[in-house]
């Protein structure tokens, strides 16, 4: 089977060190996949982030690319190890160190969506995980990598804004009747994935468009910001996780009626974070302009 892994959507004139990317967004969803699953397609899309590549697809008018998954994290997740293979769902892979994501049933492959709800009707082969991996998880960091080396050499750093959503349910609970819960989670895995001064601008990007913003709870950032979060090479990853209720339906998984109006206040973030790109570089100190 082939398939295009993802979207790379470039400016006319690439003049940031700012990248935008989306693995969560992908919604082609090969057709023997859903007829196999015990699932619905539309619970098969529980584990999506749905429309964060629309959400931010006005990356590339303010000079920065969107690389942006095609292929869903029900098939491939993006924002996982390579070697975080499920020995309940793949044949043939032995059993190692514990790893809370695999135990759980989120690995690189997923073995479940939200709930915990299971997607194959048995164990798939190692030749099929391989061929999945080589098709769209290969791919996808390959061009993710080649995106930030071209960064870093053109401006001498690099921001890779890696956009996510959660689900409502997630969020609900770090709120109160005296603070609302946070619409936008950002994380840096607690300062070792962006520098300071840098993750101070990207939260009052996020604030200055009126969200409710909150750092490093419940989501601090999986395995894109453990990757490739290298703060002092000059390279810096921000972790973007945006409230599904802020802007969507998530029971039918369809565009809410703000969703138009996020839309626009998630293009000024993006101007902003682009913005910020082209003031980085080698030795740069943020906190002293």
């Amino acid at each position: 089977m082939s398939r295009t892994a993802f979207d790379l959507f470039l400016p006319r004139r690439r003049d940031t060190a700012t990248v935008f990317a989306s693995p969560h967004s992908g919604r082609d969803y090969p057709a023997e996949f859903v007829a196999q699953s015990p699932l619905s397609r539309r619970v098969l899309r529980s584990s999506e982030d749905a429309f964060v590549d629309i959400l931010f697809g006005t990356a590339p008018d303010h000079g920065a690319p969107l690389l942006s998954a095609r292929l869903p994290r029900a098939w491939v997740d993006l924002n996982r190890a390579v070697d975080e293979l499920d020995p309940a769902l793949i044949e043939g892979v032995g059993r190692g160190a514990l790893n809370p994501r695999v135990a759980s049933g989120l690995g690189v492959i997923p073995r479940v969506v939200s709930g915990g709800r299971v997607i194959h009707p048995g164990r798939i082969s190692r030749t099929e995980a391989d061929a999945r991996l080589n098709t769209v998880w290969h791919p996808y960091h390959e061009t993710l990598q080649t995106l930030l080396r071209e960064a870093r050499h053109v401006h001498g750093a690099a921001l890779l804004i890696d956009c996510h959503s959660m689900p409502h349910e997630a969020i609900a609970a770090h709120g109160s009747a005296n603070r609302p819960c946070p619409e936008v989670v950002l994380g840096d895995r607690h300062g070792s994935a962006c520098g300071a001064d840098v993750m101070v601008e990207v939260e009052a990007a996020f604030v200055r468009a009126g969200f409710r913003v909150a750092r490093n709870t419940p989501f601090a950032g999986a395995y894109v910001s453990h990757a490739y979060g290298r703060p002092s090479i000059g390279q810096h990853v921000v972790q973007v996780e945006i409230d599904r209720a802020v802007y969507m339906d998530e029971a039918r998984i369809l565009p809410s009626a703000q969703f138009d109006t996020v839309r626009r206040r998630l293009a000024q973030v993006v101007n902003d974070l682009s913005a910020l790109g082209r003031r980085l570089g080698p030795g740069v100190s943020l906190a002293a302009e």
